[in-house]
């Protein structure tokens, strides 16, 4: 499901756009929507509002648990939309990095309100959860003062339009017309970002492989160790016909540097060639040393 990243200051409109957004594809689209709730989870989780994001340990237990359901439900087809404050940019980036693993398309929706207003209508809920509570209906949670001056002023990370993370990033203002559109085409229109190495689990590789990779890493090293103490300056590889060691490479590697290299070099292999033959490893080990060494 391709992601909506809510992001905004307290009683700046998140959940209103959430649900304008829920109604826009359901409506427009006949797509199918999964609003994930920060206020939920919360509650869910059994905590208080306020408390909570006075509290390092459980904000934190209420971020895994909105990044759990956004991996749970993400995917290609509908809208997955996480309305919650979102205001730490290192925590926008992973979620960043899970809906591009997801090969899924993302947007921003930042929600701004001029401070004042924002905190006379905070005010305002706290004389409606009094009318609610004698009326027994729900109502948003008010927060303190000290809770909404730390997200607003002190803690806030405020979402970048260059920051691939944060982009396409969609800025609105409460009396602003959301480009549903926009969003929509971005979404749905666009291809997503591909995975790279930081966002794709590695494949899976045989038992046979790892053990031939490791098998032929040794047996090169051994041949450089070999000709380096007979002081060879160029080693030439039967096994592998048209390969050598660069001049220079081998009296310039000791064993110890020559071990770190092979073992970054396997665990490259292992997430980037578990299908090629094993005579192809020995080529690409030789090659990887050449280039390394003479950097």
């Amino acid at each position: 499901m391709p992601l909506i990243i809510i992001c905004g200051t307290p009683v700046s409109g998140k959940t209103t756009r959430a649900k304008e957004l829920s109604q826009f594809f359901k409506n427009q689209h006949g797509k199918e929507v999964e609003i994930i709730s920060e206020d939920e989870a919360i509650e869910k989780l059994g905590y208080d509002k306020n408390n909570t994001y006075l509290d390092s340990q459980k904000e934190k237990r209420v971020r895994g648990y909105l990044k759990s359901e956004v991996l749970r439900l993400i995917g290609k087809d509908n809208v997955v939309i996480l309305d919650g404050s979102n205001y730490i940019k290192g925590y926008r980036y992973e979620l960043y990095c899970a809906s591009k693993a997801s090969k899924s398309t993302q947007c921003t929706v930042y929600t701004i309100r001029n401070h004042d207003e924002a905190w006379e209508a905070n005010q305002q809920r706290i004389k409606g959860v009094s009318e609610a509570v004698s009326e027994k209906e729900n109502c948003p949670v008010p927060y303190t003062e000290e809770v909404f001056d730390a997200l607003t002023r002190l803690r806030f990370e405020e979402p970048i339009s260059t920051n691939r993370w944060d982009s396409p990033l969609f800025t609105v203002q409460p009396t602003d017309q959301l480009d549903l559109d926009s969003i929509y085409k971005v979404l749905f229109e666009k291809k997503p970002p591909p995975p790279n190495m930081s966002t794709q689990n590695p494949p899976l590789t045989s038992t046979n492989f790892l053990y031939e990779l490791d098998k032929v890493t040794q047996a090169i090293s051994k041949q450089i160790l070999e000709a380096k103490q007979l002081n060879v300056d160029e080693v030439k590889f039967p096994d592998y016909p048209g390969c050598v060691l660069e001049p220079g490479c081998t009296q310039q590697v000791s064993p110890q540097q020559l071990l770190r290299l092979r073992r970054q070099f396997l665990t490259y292999a292992k997430m980037n060639h578990s299908n090629e033959e094993t005579s192809k490893i020995g080529r690409y080990f030789i090659q990887y040393l050449n280039k390394t060494l003479m950097e």
